[in-house]
């Protein structure tokens, strides 16, 4: 920070210690009606006003001037800040011209506390709940309808994100669906369809998020596959998904060259369903042979065994690996980078996790449409700093010269 009249650079530490002093020396809060923060961003404000003021008339405060238009006093207001409620004086021209850009006319809001708003929201909160946030930690009353006005501003941005041009071609793409409670007539769980592309540069991209017209169905996913390929997803080199019958057809109706991948995560979670808790950690180290065996022979090999051992006591367990061999035996196919990338449960299922937290922090929805707004600003609060992409992006190099290879002529 440099001090704007002496051009000297300010210590921001520094500076903040001094608040903290003059707060304990006052025997004040930081924040609140009468705290320290409450008062510097006052004066912020209200200098930066004065600012705004002597730029459009061109004659600093108390100074001459021949114009006709010139100050004509103040009015007070009170705008909701990130520090609470603060009462600003706004000044005024006799002309009524004056348009200021810090603070705008019939602005209550500055544009931070919307966007805590926002993140409340994304976070599951019912706009009851973020109103009483902003009451007990601010002391401001927010109602309920400026609340819902602040988050139905997304919706125009969220139509438009949900209708963006695609790359043209994905090496893998992710496909689930995730079980909403919402209120039709009755609460019901309604499937929403969610599909995650990994760009050629090793990029996660959230292609869409679709509601669901009952149980989650082979045929309506064809819809959202086709939707994605018109929006210029010519081609994709493997599609993701758990187990869920006539699903492969879909998919291939949409990319005939696309190899369907049965999700390994999904497999080994629904092995568990079906077993005691008890024996989930030997099961588990008996069942990763499988999926990591070499060849499709050796698996095979590992299956038998794995299937002599548990499958007396959990018949359904091997009917299950059985009827999933056909979309699981091509995951043996890749290269290990491949496999890295197809396997990672942080492609899919940490997005599920911040989707579920939000889901079940709000019970349900009254309708679709809040429930996709929530699951968009669920969307959009991801990975705010950008480390996740970083590191997802430095994993990438290997698995991209792989899949250039076995896909030769369909990455470039």
């Amino acid at each position: 920070m440099i001090d704007p009249v002496t051009g000297e650079i300010i210590d921001e530490q520094q500076l903040a210690e001094q608040l903290l002093k003059q707060a304990k020396e006052q025997g004040v809060d930081l924040v609140g009606p009468d705290g320290v923060l409450n008062g510097l961003t006052k004066r912020v404000l209200e200098t930066a006003l004065e600012a705004e003021m002597t730029e459009h008339l061109g004659y600093e405060k108390h100074g001459n001037t021949i114009a006709e238009n010139a100050r004509n006093g103040i009015r007070s207001k009170t705008v909701l800040t990130e520090v609470g409620p603060v009462e600003i004086d706004v000044p005024r021209d006799r002309e009524g011209s004056f348009e200021p850009k810090i603070v705008k006319k019939r602005q209550r809001r500055l544009t931070g506390v919307d966007e805590i708003v926002l993140s409340l929201t994304a976070r599951g909160l019912t706009t009851g709940e973020v109103a009483a946030h902003f009451d007990d930690v601010y002391g401001a009353s927010v109602s309920k309808d400026t609340i819902s006005r602040i988050t139905d501003k997304v919706i125009e941005e969220m139509t438009e994100w949900q209708n963006r041009p695609l790359d043209r071609v994905y090496p893998v793409v992710f496909i689930d669906a995730l079980v909403v409670k919402v209120r039709d007539g009755q609460v019901r769980n309604k499937p929403f369809y969610i599909a995650v592309g990994v760009t050629v540069n090793g990029e996660r991209d959230i292609l869409g998020i679709w509601a669901g017209d009952g149980g989650e169905g082979a045929k309506f996913w064809l819809g959202v596959l086709t939707e994605i390929k018109n929006r210029g997803a010519e081609d994709v080199c493997i599609v993701v998904c758990d187990g869920l019958k006539g699903l492969p057809e879909s998919i291939n109706t949409a990319w005939p060259l696309a190899t369907v991948q049965t999700c390994i995560i999904h497999l080994i979670r629904n092995t568990f369903r079906f077993a005691s808790r008890h024996y989930w950690e030997e099961m588990g180290k008996d069942l990763r042979p499988v999926y990591t065996a070499p060849t499709e022979a050796a698996a095979r090999e590992r299956f038998v065994e794995f299937d002599a051992k548990w499958g007396q006591q959990y018949p359904a367990i091997s009917k299950l690996w059985q009827n999933a061999w056909s979309e699981f035996v091509p995951f043996l196919d890749w290269d290990v980078e491949i496999r890295r990338i197809i396997c990672s449960t942080n492609a899919i299922e940490s997005l599920n996790a911040r989707y579920r937290r939000a889901v079940r922090a709000r019970g349900h929805f009254p309708n679709d449409a809040a429930a996709l707004k929530c699951l968009y600003l669920v969307t959009r609060s991801l990975d705010p700093t950008g480390r996740g992409r970083a590191r997802w992006a430095t994993r990438w190099k290997p698995a991209l010269n792989a899949f250039a290879i076995a896909f030769e002529g369909r990455i470039n």
